[in-house]
């Protein structure tokens, strides 16, 4: 597969602009999440960070940063499988610990697109020194063992943390590692399964895109734009941009099994759940299921829409660094993050709702859709009742009038619905 003649690759991007070129605004905090009192922040937690902060991509070679740090080596990622309660730790920290994680995107590594990063991505022009080398090493060296695609950093135990409690991650910085992706369509998945790409087959003008075992893939380049880093498609004779906002596609704890764990459905430990809100300045909330909780993460994405209709977004590889903190039964924690997911943002709270939470089942078909929408309605409803003190004819009216819900992603077998609820509105 080829770069399409007359567009830009990554390289000609970074040598042509310089690397400080590659600028991202990530968003701005600017008091704290929540007060602990309605919001379940967990009592004595740091907040995330106040002002906007400009970043870059990582320049290969940059050095790990200060304090703990998480690669993505070989011997600290399982790909196509999450974590189980057997499974051994790669880092232990206490609880409150700022931890740094390596993230490597399975786009670029797998089979379809020949299992070997350097030469899928020198197709597209970018320059050996652009390609990770850990995601060239975990291609060659880490087996896939797992029917999901992800490659998955952890788990990271965190001392404290019991069966019962609560973990909270505040997602602190998110960093690509380089200033491309990939957006793929395979068949039988996506929105749109046994139409796309079938329909694309055959077509000599649409070569450029289909890997060699005839899946999708389309490349994208990142560069600077007028509020920060944008994604670059081709557009006719022109092209089209659309602005980067990165976030893990995949965060999760341990299952109590020792079975194996698909990487693809999300469930009521988290895992892909694929919201994008869960940027700079967010807070995922997490039942801890094992003693330790073994915390994972990965799927990085630069940007996704609602739905994820094609099957990924653009996925590009991220260094992610987050608080994890165990919050114990009885602390302030939402009522709807007592044993399921639960998010915020700076200026939202997101109930979350999952079509089959207890496990994958499913086809992303409109009943499965249904669910998750009935499953995030309850949610949203069990948080404005318990934890904002709203009879339950007003917060059904509340809900109906004023908060939205969002699909997540209809292409990961267990659908997914967030709510948005507006801290404003509650005066927070």
């Amino acid at each position: 597969m080829r770069t399409p003649p007359g567009k830009a690759t990554a390289t000609d991007l970074v040598h042509g602009l310089g690397r400080r070129g590659f600028l991202l605004a990530a968003a701005g905090v600017s008091a704290g999440l929540v007060g602990a009192a309605c919001s379940g922040a967990p009592a004595g937690a740091a907040a995330p960070p106040g002002p906007i902060r400009t970043l870059q991509p990582l320049a290969p070679g940059t050095p790990p940063p200060a304090g703990t740090y998480v690669p993505a080596s070989p011997q600290g990622v399982v790909w196509g499988r999450l974590p189980t309660r057997a499974s051994a730790p790669v880092a232990v920290v206490d609880s409150g610990a700022v931890v740094t994680i390596d993230t490597i995107s399975h786009e670029g590594i797998l089979e379809d697109q020949g299992k070997d990063p350097r030469a899928y991505f020198s197709g597209h022009g970018v320059a050996a020194g652009d390609v990770l080398d850990d995601a060239a090493a975990v291609a060659a060296g880490t087996p896939h063992d797992g029917p999901g695609p992800h490659v998955i950093t952890g788990p990271i135990a965190v001392r404290g943390a019991e069966p019962g409690h609560t973990l909270a991650v505040d997602v602190l910085e998110l960093v690509p590692r380089v200033p491309y992706g990939v957006i793929s369509n395979r068949h039988g998945k996506g929105a749109l399964p046994g139409e796309y790409p079938e329909a694309w087959e055959g077509r000599a003008d649409l070569r450029p895109w289909f890997n060699a075992g005839g899946e999708i893939s389309v490349f994208t380049p990142a560069r600077p734009g007028a509020s920060g880093l944008v994604g670059v498609l081709p557009a006719g004779a022109g092209e089209v941009t659309f602005p980067l906002a990165p976030f893990l596609g995949l965060m999760g704890v341990a299952r109590d099994t020792t079975a194996l764990v698909d990487s693809v459905p999300p469930t009521d430990s988290g895992g892909n759940i694929d919201i994008n809100e869960l940027g700079v300045g967010s807070r995922l909330y997490l039942p801890v299921r094992v003693p330790g909780a073994l915390f994972f993460a990965g799927d990085p994405h630069f940007a996704q829409g609602d739905g994820e209709v094609a099957l990924t977004a653009l996925e590009g590889s991220l260094r992610a660094t987050v608080r994890l903190t165990t919050i114990p039964p009885g602390g302030p924690v939402p009522a709807a993050a007592v044993g399921r997911p639960f998010a915020e943002s700076p200026t939202h709270w997101i109930p979350i709702g999952l079509s089959d939470p207890d496990g994958p089942e499913g086809g992303g078909n409109q009943t499965s859709l249904d669910l998750a929408m009935k499953d995030a309605v309850r949610q949203a409803m069990l948080f404005l009742v318990r934890d904002r003190g709203m009879a339950e004819p007003v917060a059904y009216a509340y809900l109906s009038a004023a908060a939205d819900f969002q699909v997540s992603q209809v292409v990961d077998r267990t659908t997914g619905v967030h709510g948005l609820i507006r801290k404003a509105d509650f005066g927070v």
